[in-house]
């Protein structure tokens, strides 16, 4: 057999995207949430590989039995969880390509269209976003894929410790302090442990409901003068446009300009939000960001992108490269020499790099930029459904302001009986439940509406309230699958509160 053989490739290539095909025809019967238990696959498996080939058909017969069944579906319509992991054809088939080239361009000379492209695309990008021209190539900073969110904020954490330490000297790391938000994804602090900052000094700033869960520039600007006279060094700020739980939106402006005096580096993580910034009416989320070193966004979380493909810029490329490149002999060559071309190798944790630009360029050339910022809109506009319905029923509340296409809400119909003596008499009274309840009660909610298999939601805990998280971003997604969801999240409260012997 010839590994590459091109007429074998073409005939297992049809089927391949038959089968894709075929999946996406009939999405809707599988359960959205995976059903099977943990160790399932090992049990029908063979324990040891194939000696001789198996035919493509005998194994894609596997995948439909075997495989099917433990995959949670999150291209589903019915796919309202985390956030979203949007395709589309164009993004499925420019990771064909992709994977098809199979390059590995850690330099411009191992594949100049690769680096090239790349540039290119994200200077489109950055364009489309309204970024500062001080992000972009055609300016004097620059963008690059990276794979994750977490690969962005470790790459750029790195780049202003060693600024830093260049300034005060490396003995001093055990006095540098990162800043967050209670809200700030986990992947600050990952960072933030592989980059060697001492633990005590991982500040988390506690947010309230009074500002909807941002970060307030005021506790920002406490935490920060606190540590100065502490003799600690402030080094990193990660603010973010919609927040991992509920979407919340540290103010950037003011953020940057309490950084500005500390001399901090500014992250703006808005790897959800970032997409919909494509659009005019929620560029003003991004507001602000001229006083940023670096912004990232995930083109893979409701981008149309396949994963992975996390898109960051930087005002200040050489921070990154005076950081993360390294110069072997055996990669040496005229073209790096002469400083006139972009080695993304220096620009990331990894030598090796995928041909990401070239899903991405597809999806913007075959939508165009009008249909990718309706198609956002539209996403918005059954968020905006839903959270109309959650209230107009009074058994549910949404619990903190919808800013993209993601509802939070919680059930409150929980009624507590108590027989209270008045009067001589002994007295029935409802009572509505505390928060502790009703945390019970959307536990449980949750974890029934997943155990259908009729859609899939996650959940949140803030101010030490259970939330329940609708995220609108599957790209199959339409209004009756979101008046489906809540009809099904209606019916399995008013099961819960009949098991409990109340009448919902």
């Amino acid at each position: 057999m010839d590994p590459l053989d091109p007429e074998e490739f073409r005939r297992q290539g049809h089927q391949i995207i038959d089968f894709i095909a075929d999946y996406y025809n009939s999405i809707e019967k599988y359960p959205v949430l995976s059903q099977v238990e943990p160790g399932y696959l090992p049990k029908i498996l063979p324990q040891s590989a194939p000696y001789t080939p198996e035919p493509i058909e005998t194994i894609l017969q596997d995948v439909q039995k075997h495989i099917l069944p433990g995959i949670t579906h999150w291209q589903s319509p019915n796919y309202f969880a985390y956030f979203p992991s949007s395709g589309s054809t164009a993004g499925f088939l420019g990771e064909v390509l992709s994977a098809g080239f199979n390059v590995v361009g850690f330099n411009w000379m191992s594949s100049p269209a690769a680096t090239e492209l790349e540039s290119i695309v994200m200077d489109w990008l950055g364009q489309m976003l309204n970024l500062p021209k001080s992000f972009l190539f055609s300016g004097t900073g620059g963008g690059v894929l990276q794979g994750t969110t977490c690969e962005a904020i470790l790459c750029t954490l790195v780049a202003a410790r060693d600024q830093m330490l260049h300034q005060t000297g490396r003995q001093n790391i055990n006095k540098l302090v990162v800043y967050a938000s209670d809200q700030t994804h986990s992947a600050l602090q990952k960072a933030a442990k592989i980059a060697g900052i001492h633990p005590q000094n991982f500040r988390v700033i506690k947010t309230t409901k009074a500002t909807s869960f941002a970060l307030s520039p005021d506790s920002l600007r406490m935490a920060i003068c606190s540590d100065v006279k502490s003799g600690l060094v402030p080094l990193f700020l990660c603010a973010t446009v919609g927040t991992t739980s509920t979407t919340a939106v540290d103010p950037l402006k003011e953020l940057c300009n309490v950084a500005a005096e500390y001399g901090i580096w500014v992250h703006v993580d808005a790897a959800y939000a970032g997409s919909s910034c494509v659009c005019p009416e929620f560029r003003h989320f991004i507001d602000g960001m001229e006083g940023a070193n670096s912004f990232s966004f995930n083109a893979h979380k409701w981008f149309f992108t396949t994963l992975d493909c996390c898109c960051l810029w930087v005002k200040d490329p050489q921070a990154l490269t005076e950081s993360l490149a390294t110069n072997p002999e055996y990669l040496r060559n005229k073209n790096t020499d002469s400083k006139k071309v972009v080695d993304y190798k220096d620009w990331q944790i990894a030598l090796s790099r995928r041909f990401r630009s070239l899903k991405l360029w597809l999806v913007i050339r075959s939508y165009g930029v009008n249909n990718l910022r309706n198609f956002l809109r539209n996403h918005v506009e059954m968020a905006k459904i839903y959270e109309e319905l959650v209230a107009s029923d009074h058994r549910f509340e949404v619990v903190v302001p919808r800013n993209f296409a993601m509802v939070c809400f919680r059930a409150l119909a929980l009624p507590k009986v108590e027989m209270v003596y008045r009067n001589g008499f002994n007295i029935t009274e409802m009572i509505s439940a505390d928060d502790k309840r009703r945390n019970e009660l959307n536990r449980e909610l949750l974890e029934r509406i997943n155990k259908s298999g009729n859609l899939y939601m996650t959940h949140a805990v803030v101010g030490g309230i259970y939330m329940l998280r609708f995220a609108v971003g599957a790209s199959l997604t339409e209004d009756r699958h979101v008046f489906l969801a809540w009809k099904v999240v209606q019916e399995h409260l008013d099961a819960i509160l009949e098991d409990m012997g109340f009448n919902g």
